[in-house]
């Protein structure tokens, strides 16, 4: 019998604020885009136990391309495995709409098709059912 969390999908959209940019060419830090699988993976805990959860530790996190302060990123996390009180995640961070700043101060894009920035697994972990 499978089980019904399998595959669930969580997504969340973002706007990258301008001051989150740490380096030069208004480039955002990694940690950015891991703290927002944080969130993602907060409301995949929430619809498959009825609990926040607790992240537990990250795999195979991989930085493929870079977020800049004024992108829109879609974060994703979808279930892979479940386990008794934990849950294993596929999460990536896609950049789908990016600043353009040489066109004029507020000038932007949708990206199509949108920039995979970071991706990774995560374990989490719920209570144990009472």
């Amino acid at each position: 019998m499978t089980d019904a969390r399998l595959g669930l999908t969580v997504t969340h959209r973002r706007y990258v604020p301008y001051s989150h940019a740490h380096y030069a060419g208004n480039l955002v830090d990694g940690a950015y885009a891991l703290a927002l699988f944080g969130d993602v993976a907060t409301e995949v805990c929430i619809r498959t136990d009825g609990d926040e959860g607790l992240f537990a530790g990250y795999s195979d996190v991989r930085f493929t391309a870079p977020i800049r302060a004024g992108d829109v990123v879609e974060v994703t996390a979808q279930v892979s495995r479940v386990g008794t009180r934990s849950r294993t995640l596929e999460l990536s961070c896609a950049v789908v709409c990016r600043g353009r700043p040489e066109r004029s101060e507020s000038a932007a894009e949708v990206l199509d098709p949108p920039i995979v920035a970071v991706t990774a697994t995560g374990t989490v972990v719920v209570p144990a059912a009472s």
